[in-house]
């Protein structure tokens, strides 16, 4: 077939790209390897951040302030964009207000207290909101928590549906999405699948921490790490307002953090217990578990009926890794932790960078990368050490 973009992965990014394009004019085609939002996208544990995977502050000891400067509206704005698109196409997929970062020791509250001032004062961001131990109790029901930083404006939804939800706006603005047709090569010309071959003038690749060997000038760049999540069995709403009575989305103030949420049928799902050597736990269930009743042990008599794994794709500064590979073929991998939001921008901005207006996509192309160390065969290795590292500061602390 002939098109005008062919874009390569059915999750956030692709089809943020595809729906943008689509909208102005061009004719897309979207080719996924499994089904729409397969990977991280429908995998994630819907947690909606502000900003990115580092503070600011450490943003700034990266690209320096006034790229930082830059680069924050542009996370607020990928909050925003979620919004925008469920209210125009009448996405169902529980969205919710509310994210409660928590801290398990004093040093922790230190630094949320610290950080909410700077954003204040630098960015102007005003939607953090300093937690004590009593004022935790409003978010989450643990006696493990010595307070927190609450975020008015994060939340969660269930990201699954997101994605679903995106891909029928696509298909109604006439892209065709191709599932199960795994991109085997291609060039300037298009791509080829065991199935056919889409001709188009530009490409955009979306397959973030499953493209392995497609793309091999991008891949040392970013590296896939495993990371997994349980859901429990229903709990019934007197119950889950009493351990989560905000109904805000909660992750803990650790290297390797735990993050959950309730779902809208007020299940538990916990997730976390990231791995850098991509080996999965014996048991999913029962890794996750043990660490979910450390933290609430008044779920012990709730079952596990889901567990479930995949990747996500991180870079060496843990910022979004956005670029072109040539005038017509562009990219954009690496959101680290934090593609809920940050994908659907990253395709707006490779979106409008094809129709010439590339303000937003020169902002992240120009942040530097630098690749993993180690090479192809070793740099695995080196996470897993360094994760090593950082586990054993988490537990000693």
């Amino acid at each position: 077939m002939q098109a005008d973009v062919a874009i390569v992965g059915a999750g956030f990014t692709g089809l943020s790209a595809a729906l943008d394009l689509a909208k102005a004019g061009y004719k897309v085609a979207v080719v996924e390897a499994e089904q729409v939002g397969w990977g991280a996208s429908g995998r994630n544990g819907g947690q909606m951040w502000t900003g990115f995977s580092k503070d600011m502050e450490e943003v700034e000891m990266t690209v320096g302030l006034d790229q930082a400067k830059t680069l924050f509206p542009l996370a607020l704005e990928a909050k925003a964009l979620i919004e925008e698109r469920i209210a125009e196409f009448g996405i169902e997929c529980d969205l919710k207000k509310g994210l409660f970062e928590a801290a398990l020791k004093p040093s922790h509250l230190e630094d949320m207290a610290m950080g909410i001032d700077y954003m204040q004062r630098t960015y102007g961001y005003g939607d953090y909101v300093y937690c004590d131990r009593q004022a935790a109790a409003q978010h989450v029901g643990s006696d493990a928590y010595l307070g927190g930083r609450y975020d008015r404006a994060g939340g969660h939804m269930h990201p699954l549906k997101y994605a679903l939800g995106l891909a029928k706006a696509c298909e109604s603005l006439g892209v065709q999405i191709f599932e199960r047709s795994s991109v085997t090569a291609w060039d300037e010309t298009g791509l080829s699948t065991a199935k056919g071959q889409v001709r188009a003038a530009y490409r955009i690749f979306a397959g973030n921490a499953l493209l392995e060997g497609l793309v091999p000038a991008i891949r040392p760049y970013q590296m896939p790490v495993g990371t997994y999540m349980i859901a429990t069995e229903p709990m019934g709403v007197v119950r889950a307002a009493e351990i989560l009575p905000s109904d805000a989305a909660i992750a803990d103030w650790l290297f390797a953090l735990n993050y959950y949420r309730l779902s809208a049928d007020k299940r538990m799902l916990w997730g976390g217990r990231v791995s850098y050597s991509r080996l999965a736990p014996a048991s999913i269930e029962g890794a996750m578990r043990k660490i979910m009743l450390t933290y609430l042990p008044q779920l012990a008599d709730l079952k596990v009926e889901y567990a479930w794994g995949g990747y996500v794709s991180i870079t060496v500064n843990r910022l979004p890794h956005l670029g072109r590979l040539s005038s017509t073929t562009y990219y954009a991998q690496g959101f680290s932790g934090q593609g809920v939001a940050l994908t659907g921008l990253a395709g707006r901005a490779l979106a409008l960078a094809i129709q010439g207006q590339s303000e937003r996509f020169d902002v992240f192309a120009k942040t530097k990368h630098r690749a993993f160390p180690g090479m192809r065969y070793f740099r695995t290795p080196a996470l897993v050490l360094m994760m090593a590292y950082y586990r054993l500061k988490d537990a000693l602390s």
